[in-house]
């Protein structure tokens, strides 16, 4: 591996739940002219990169026009300044900044399902198997998934606001590296994710105030 891989080669292969988060009938085309979107509240207080699935990459829901989220930190080195996904080689997940990062609700609504996957990955490798994730229904209809959880907080029926606690940065099931994955549905049709930049910015200051 190299020792800092560019973002699109580090998410090479890191592809979403490792089996279906919805049954095979729930698979879905995509035309990339009539895709919606959805504003969801960031899934960090830090700084992340995406990684965006375009249409027609996969094709399950869940992972149609999926983001895989990586946590980022600056780093200095040789009197230089990067902003960079891990320490080291990143053989390690405790090298990947990301790694047992709280994760927060995308948007409000109820907790419809919780998956457990045990197996914890090593970096560059993966456990074939659904990851660990809890899929969340708002009030619309909308569902998102947030997938490659560990410590799971949440319980099925339990109802959310944005922004609360979900669990921790994992790395299970079709993962090669601590992330998180998001994918959003509404009435099976995919959604494209956006951040909530004005969720971003009171996240960070409210972070910056603390020092981190």
């Amino acid at each position: 591996m190299n020792r800092f891989l560019p973002l699109g080669l580090a998410t090479l292969g890191a592809f979403a739940f490792g089996a279906c988060a919805t049954p095979p009938a729930a698979r879905v085309g995509t035309d990339p002219s009539t895709i919606d979107a959805v504003v969801v509240h960031p899934i960090f207080d830090s700084w992340f990169f995406t990684n965006e699935h375009w249409a027609g990459q996969l094709g399950e829901l869940g992972d149609a026009l999926g983001s895989d989220v990586f946590v980022a930190e600056l780093v200095e080195e040789g009197g230089r300044s990067w902003l960079r996904t891990y320490s080291g080689d990143g053989t390690r997940n405790e090298d990947w900044f990301g790694w047992r990062r709280e994760v927060l609700a995308p948007i409000a609504g109820e907790v419809v399902r919780v998956h457990l996957n045990p197996i914890t990955n090593d970096p560059g490798t993966w456990t074939p198997g659904m990851a660990s994730l809890v899929i969340l229904r708002g009030p619309d209809g909308t569902h998102v998934a947030v997938a490659h959880l560990q410590e799971i907080r949440v319980q099925e029926g339990d109802r959310l606001e944005a922004g609360q606690p979900l669990g921790l940065m994992g790395n299970n099931g079709n993962s090669r590296h601590p992330h998180i994955h998001l994918g959003a549905w509404r009435d099976n049709r995919p959604l494209q994710i956006r951040f909530d930049l004005a969720a971003m910015a009171k996240l960070r200051a409210s972070a910056s105030a603390k020092g981190e």
